[in-house]
């Protein structure tokens, strides 16, 4: 079982978990799964300069999120492959349930952190903190071409 501090949710990278992303020292493309949970409602209390006037569903949140985000990351070299429905697992945990998958290319590692501390991109934040209830991040680099792992 998983200590105690590593139970969800999860919303944003520890500092560990930055320190272990940085030493892996990914070479070439980074795929980034972004497996991800709205909340019903978005809950804008730590953006509150983001609020829309009346209350939004998470998800609506998100989508905010993503036309803000997008333009930052394709001037980083970064592309949206993939977004999609989630729902449950087939092999996995039976309790958990995924409202939104997405897989995010970006050209290199550099260019990923490059882009995560773009003052212009970080503006809109919010309205993923508004919409997330929890997520899962996991850096994903290519094998190689002979399949060896």
């Amino acid at each position: 079982m998983s200590p105690a501090h590593e139970k969800g949710p999860f919303l944003k990278p520890t500092i560990q978990a930055g320190r272990k992303f940085v030493r892996r020292g990914l070479q070439g493309e980074v795929i980034m799964l972004n497996l991800l949970r709205f909340r019903e409602t978005a809950d804008y209390s730590k953006a509150p300069a983001l609020a829309p006037e009346s209350p939004i569903r998470g998800a609506e949140a998100f989508d905010r999120y993503l036309r803000h985000t997008l333009p930052f990351l394709h001037q980083s070299g970064g592309d949206l492959m993939f977004l999609g429905s989630g729902g449950s697992f087939l092999i996995g945990p039976e309790h958990e349930k995924w409202d939104l998958v997405m897989l995010v290319r970006q050209s290199s590692a550099e260019s990923f952190l490059a882009f995560a501390e773009n003052k212009d991109y970080l503006a809109g934040l919010g309205h993923r903190t508004a919409a997330v209830e929890d997520s899962r991040l996991l850096p994903l680099s290519r094998i190689s071409s002979d399949g060896a792992v």
